[in-house]
């Protein structure tokens, strides 16, 4: 899956650093991230490029955001201005932050789509959501905190599952309505305010197909940077009847397959690696 990055370290703990020469900057501009290709291997500036291209940022200027083993990462928020005269000088480009699903190395695409999880907040939490007043950094942890009425804000996660229905030797497979994903998927859905994440499935399966579950077996959880979302991954037993009543405003399809009919695992995403383990039969 996407956050597997071998045997590379992740240290996500915020520090109140300075970016060294080869330390990483990610620029993004709305769904976008500013990227280097060079023979279909993805790659991002480094400070010191960033240096000569925008002299007037200093070391103040950069966000940390992580570390990956000994390389640290930082966004510069003055890169959304980067225009065509910067990636000519530079030989980079702006591109959808999408592509990044099936990039290489898998620790370039992990860190720019979970970098750019962490930019989105920034810029979202740039003043109080209480009072309106510029919020500042905290100095010891990653918060954004109000100086007017002390309102702290941390990085937010959205809490969701992802169903895979079972009936004997069949799957439940499913086609969103609307977007651009057109592949077949699990049930999936946003957990609300004051359930659990056990009655977030059964609620999820029973509005969008009109079939009740039981049996309910954690597999496992999965970070989902591209939508802010923590995934917590479900196999569930139909519990009665299998015709399936569908939710037109969530799915466009709906159906049960045999084992044989399930899509390859693009090694990507928690879905298509539960509709892999189902076809080989290998969680049981």
């Amino acid at each position: 899956m996407i956050q597997d990055i071998g045997k590379g370290r992740y240290h996500n703990e915020y520090r109140k650093i300075s970016p060294e020469p080869d330390s990483r900057v990610l620029g993004c501009r709305g769904r976008e991230l500013l990227v280097r290709r060079k023979e279909g291997e993805l790659s991002f500036l480094r400070y010191q490029e960033v240096q000569e291209l925008f002299p007037e940022a200093g070391p103040e200027a950069f966000r940390y955001l992580f570390a990956i083993d000994g390389t640290s990462y930082f966004w510069l928020p003055g890169l959304s201005e980067a225009g065509p005269e910067t990636e000519k000088a530079a030989g980079v480009c702006w591109e959808p932050l999408e592509r990044l699903r099936a990039d290489v190395p898998r620790v370039e695409a992990f860190a720019g789509v979970t970098g750019h999880q962490l930019a989105d907040w920034y810029m979202s939490r740039r003043f109080c959501p209480r009072c309106g007043h510029p919020a500042v950094h905290d100095e010891a942890e990653r918060m954004m905190r109000c100086p007017a009425c002390g309102q702290m804000e941390y990085p937010k996660l959205s809490p969701a599952v992802i169903v895979a229905v079972t009936h004997r030797d069949r799957i439940l497979l499913t086609k969103y309505a609307g977007g651009n994903y057109r592949r077949y998927a699990l049930v999936a859905g946003f957990a609300e305010i004051g359930e659990t994440i056990e009655e977030t499935v059964a609620r999820e399966v029973m509005e969008e197909t009109g079939l009740r579950v039981k049996n309910l077996r954690y597999y496992k959880s999965q970070p989902w940077s591209f939508t802010g979302t923590l995934l917590f991954g479900f196999f569930a037993e139909l519990d009665g009847d299998d015709a399936i009543h569908l939710d037109h405003m969530e799915l466009s399809e709906a159906k049960w397959c045999s084992r044989e009919e399930v899509p390859e695992d693009d090694g990507v995403s928690l879905t298509r690696e539960m509709m892999r383990v189902f076809r080989e039969g290998t969680f049981l």
